[in-house]
């Protein structure tokens, strides 16, 4: 990826409608690379190393010890700004929205806050530790830290894949 990109410092203007579209347009293709919307369907599925699991505004990628939760904040009281892009990186069995919360209990690892920056070809960029993104590279490196983290976690690969529950 590129590193010689530098942001705009400050926002002058408040966003405009197609700036907030192409922000919702990358994150709704960055969520869909991550966690495809599924159906329901009434055959049971199989077990699969990572669950996606899609929530409105977000999705979990759920490992037999790791998980990687993204969340997207649209704009909020800041005028200025376009939203907040949140991953965070866990180790242990994540509790989704709706469920009983487990003993054991997932720690987070690492977390980022990630803005959108518009690059001067106009196109929606993601910048994390000096470093930007296109969407799919986005997607690719939020993939790269889950596998790195199963990896620190069960370096010999024997964790059982998680059961997919009924309720999608």
């Amino acid at each position: 990826m590129d590193n010689s990109y530098s942001p705009r410092s400050e926002r002058a203007t408040p966003p405009t409608t197609k700036q907030k579209v192409a922000v919702q347009r990358a994150v709704k293709m960055l969520l869909d690379v991550l966690a495809p919307e599924r159906t329901t369907t009434r055959t049971p599925r199989q077990p699969v190393r990572i669950e996606q699991y899609r929530t409105p505004n977000g999705c979990v990628l759920q490992a037999p010890t790791a998980a990687l939760s993204v969340s997207w904040f649209p704009d909020g009281s800041d005028i200025g700004a376009l939203g907040e892009l949140q991953i965070v990186l866990w180790r242990g069995i994540a509790s989704r929205r709706g469920s009983p919360p487990r003993p054991e209990g997932a720690v987070v690892v690492r977390e980022w806050n990630v803005l959108p920056v518009e690059d001067p070809s106009d196109a929606l960029i993601w910048q994390i530790d000096r470093t930007t993104y296109d969407t799919e590279g986005l997607a690719a490196y939020c993939l790269s830290l889950l596998e790195e983290q199963m990896l620190t976690d069960d370096p010999t690969g024997a964790a059982q894949p998680t059961a997919p529950r009924r309720r999608d």
